[in-house]
């Protein structure tokens, strides 16, 4: 599968999750800030880059490192508590959709159903979830 085809599915997967009637956020660790490698201002024009591309409603980025030890960093569910709480969204009813453990474990202790998209990366996989999937189409599509 090309980068290109990946785009366009998470492209269509974002629509038909926008046509079922939900919220599009985004939560995304990015330690790179905090470890000199970028710029918040770098990875803040990426998230408007994303913003323009595709048809998301907001994106919260923790530049935390984990030696920080915030609240904010996933597998911690600070992000997605935070954003429930702006935006007066029922958890229990949200999903997290992500390709990393840590993606996962945070919508678990966030109280949220979890989709895992298994794109094979050579690292830990979550042990529990609701189910798993090989894209952000065919998450959309069992929701």
């Amino acid at each position: 599968i090309s980068e290109l085809q990946i785009c366009e599915g998470v492209e269509k997967g974002l629509n038909l999750l926008r046509s079922k009637g939900f919220l599009l956020i985004v939560v995304t660790n990015q330690p790179d800030a905090s470890r000199g490698k970028t710029t918040i201002n770098e990875i803040e024009a990426i998230n408007n880059h994303l913003m323009d591309l595709l048809p998301l409603d907001e994106i919260y980025t923790c530049f935390h490192d984990n030696a920080d030890n915030c609240f904010c960093r996933k597998p911690k569910p600070g992000m997605i508590i935070n954003c429930a709480k702006k935006r007066n969204i029922d958890l229990s009813k949200s999903y997290i959709i992500g390709d990393r453990k840590n993606d996962i474990e945070a919508g678990i202790l966030a109280g949220c159903k979890t989709i895992f998209i298994d794109y094979n990366y050579n690292e830990p996989k979550p042990e529990k979830y609701n189910l798993k999937v090989s894209s952000v189409l065919m998450a959309s599509m069992q929701i």
